[in-house]
């Protein structure tokens, strides 16, 4: 067998529609929206540059119902890009392709291969002794084991399985759309599975290589950390390595401070500051998007829980200070406590248990409960349902989900902070 190497990426998810951008300042919020395109245009710059013999796709390179014509004409040019250097491209649709109309309505360059949906569908490198397997999704909900019907293994040749699966729903917050095992797939005899669905880059098997590249651009909070595509090279038939490549223009991350012993609000942000600074080091002239946790013992504990709007403004500012479309903070969780016993003086102590006592009552009361679930549950309706969906607020995930005990108590660190706040 000859040597070669190919990219393995997945979950593109091409212009994807973002909620919630109008929070960003405009050179921001224009970079997050364009950041899926320019990470996929230099996945193919790279595949250029690096001479990468092919390109594949495991499925969700569009996202859903989108329907703008001009994403389709963008990946078509990303495509004759890598057309004029002979570079072959393996496409498989999945759940949010199947969803879309674009995937269906433009032709496409003859180096680009699309795997069928009514069957599994192979595709042969003869050049490289490579053949490579695959199903696209029909519809977007697919609950059967896709990977039972692909064929059995090509002798002499490198085979590779391209199949959008969530695994078993290993892997939480993803649906379990085409499920599957690594037994199974070990057990198909392939030399090398690409898989996708799962925003998570991660190797899960070996001999033969089971791997989920991640998606290419991070969209929330949710998808922290460095977002690229798997270059797997391969000699003499065998896989030498799998190096995940960097390809995000923007990168989420969520940052502890320790707030431990500080004793103003300017010890706060210059910790915050030092902080950001490392981490804008890190990332290597990309947009850092952070969320920030502050914890430990703090004497301004009772300031930070009160006066989170103007710290969100401060810290911004000393985002900003530190360039243009650099670093930007996306939100401040503050999970630190007072230095003191809040219960120390006997005020304090009887003020401290008169909420502890009623929360709690109010926790365990059916009636409360219920008509909270009334008066929250009629407001929370009238939300669009994609909002209901994507919404980070804790205590309005926590409504959604009806568990309104726990949104009770999750307002006593706040109540305590405002009542025990001293004048300045």
């Amino acid at each position: 067998m000859t040597s070669f190497c190919f990219y393995h990426s997945a979950d593109i998810h091409l212009d994807s529609p973002l909620d919630g951008l109008s929070k960003y300042p405009d050179r921001v919020a224009e970079l997050i929206r364009s950041a899926p395109r320019a990470a996929f245009e230099a996945l193919v710059t790279r595949t250029i540059e690096n001479e990468v013999d092919f390109l594949v796709i495991a499925g969700d390179l569009y996202d859903g119902t989108w329907r703008d014509l001009n994403t389709g004409l963008f990946f078509v040019q990303q495509m004759g890009r890598l057309n004029e250097h002979n570079i072959p491209v393996f496409v498989l649709h999945g759940n949010h392709d199947a969803e879309s109309q674009i995937s269906t309505v433009l032709p496409m360059p003859e180096n680009v291969r699309v795997f069928g949906a009514q069957a599994a569908e192979s595709f042969r490198l003869e050049e490289h002794s490579v053949v490579l397997h695959g199903q696209s999704y029909p519809v977007i909900h697919v609950e059967q084991n896709l990977a039972l019907g692909y064929p059995e293994r090509a002798v002499g040749m490198f085979n590779i399985g391209v199949l959008h699966t969530a695994l078993g729903n290993a892997n939480s917050g993803h649906a379990n759309y085409a499920p599957c095992n690594v037994s199974e797939l070990v057990a198909k005899g392939y030399d090398y599975w690409a898989l996708g669905h799962v925003h998570t880059a991660q190797v899960l098997h070996e001999n033969p290589h089971i791997v989920f590249p991640g998606n290419i651009q991070g969209r929330n909070v949710r998808e922290t950390g460095a977002k690229g595509a798997s270059l797997v090279t391969v000699e003499d038939g065998q896989v030498v390595s799998v190096d995940h490549h960097s390809f995000d223009v923007v990168r989420w991350v969520v940052i502890e401070v320790d707030l431990t012993d500080t004793e103003s609000i300017q010890d706060v942000e210059f910790r915050i500051g030092k902080s950001l600074s490392e981490n804008v080091a890190k990332t290597k002239d990309r947009l850092l998007l952070v969320r920030l946790i502050l914890r430990g013992r703090t004497e301004v504990h009772n300031r930070l829980m009160c006066d989170t709007d103007e710290l969100e403004g401060n810290v911004r500012a000393i985002a900003l200070g530190m360039g243009d479309s650099v670093v930007w903070v996306e939100k401040i969780k503050v999970l630190t406590r007072p230095t003191k016993d809040l219960a120390a003086s006997a005020a304090e102590e009887e003020t401290m248990s008169d909420i502890q006592q009623l929360l709690n009552t109010a926790a365990n009361d059916e009636e409360i409960l219920n008509q909270l679930k009334r008066d929250i549950g009629v407001m929370l309706q009238r939300l669009p349902s994609d909002i209901r969906e994507s919404t980070e607020n804790e205590l309005v995930r926590l409504a959604i989900d009806e568990d309104y005990a726990t949104v009770i108590r999750e307002v006593q660190p706040y109540l305590v902070a405002q009542l025990t706040l001293e004048e300045i």
